[in-house]
């Protein structure tokens, strides 16, 4: 076997990120913007693709990975890029302000809470996304708040004349956005119903669909048993995907994650 066959291919380096800027877009809503001299770098499209927020066991980014242990690994957290600056090398980064008593599950939302102008934190990634399909009659979004800063990004970057459904779960109503949207795409706020609630009593409208769903786990497996169980919509005309599972840490919702997508391709 040749000898590039046998090399590993190398993950790229984590990035040192500053601090820049810190604004709490809604009452449960927290936005970090980053800066670093890596973004330039960033692909042009990363709207909406994620990247790893890097933690130490104990939650803290006071980290030191070149004198990390053998057999020792950071925490990660994954999150989404909501926007990026090539030109400032600039990326803003949307955080759902929530209180847990769980280390595990509050390391990014805690060090969010309370990040200062200034503080240092590395980064990984960013990781790559499904595109959307654009060549359909209309589209089908839904999300819960931690999926907002995605469904924002790929929303922009649909067709002008695009129509369907944007349906957003938030925890209160004045956590209610203004996105930038096409204006035939409907977008549905809600805060009491479930996403497989609201999604279910909308109309089912003509011609082929692209479904783009991002959501809590258990929502997620009820919207994509209604879409490809019930409406029949093809596998490459939809993007669904857990962020969470409510009641695990990021590594258990991995876990299941991977069991779920082992079970759902037999």
């Amino acid at each position: 076997m040749q000898k590039d066959m046998q090399k590993k291919k190398k993950k790229p380096s984590p990035k040192l990120m500053t601090v820049i800027a810190t604004t709490q877009v809604t009452p449960n809503m927290q936005r970090i913007t980053l800066q670093g001299e890596a973004l330039a770098k960033f692909p042009q499209d990363c709207e909406g693709s994620y990247i790893k927020l890097i933690f130490n066991a104990e939650g803290s980014t006071d980290i030191d990975l070149a004198t990390m242990g053998e057999g020792q690994r950071p925490s990660m957290r994954t999150y989404t890029i909501r926007s990026i600056s090539h030109e400032k090398q600039t990326i803003d980064v949307d955080f759902v302000r929530h209180i847990t008593h769980d280390l595990q599950c509050g390391f990014a939302g805690r060090w969010a809470a309370n990040a200062q102008v200034g503080d240092k934190i590395y980064i990984a990634g960013p990781g790559a996304i499904q595109d959307i399909n654009t060549d359909v009659d209309w589209f089908f979004m839904a999300a819960d708040m931690t999926a907002l800063p995605a469904l924002s990004a790929k929303a922009r970057l649909l067709p002008d004349n695009a129509k369907g459904y944007a349906v957003i779960k938030v925890l209160e109503q004045v956590d209610v956005q203004e996105l930038n949207v096409p204006d035939n795409l409907e977008v549905i706020w809600i805060t009491d119903q479930s996403l497989e609630e609201k999604v279910r009593e909308l109309a089912w409208l003509q011609g082929e669909v692209f479904v783009w769903v991002a959501c809590e786990f258990d929502s997620m497996r009820a919207l994509r048993t209604y879409f490809r169980n019930e409406k029949d919509v093809d596998r490459e005309n939809i993007y669904i995907s857990s962020y969470w599972k409510n009641g695990v840490t990021e590594d258990g919702h991995k876990a299941v994650k991977q069991q779920d997508a082992q079970d759902y391709q037999q």
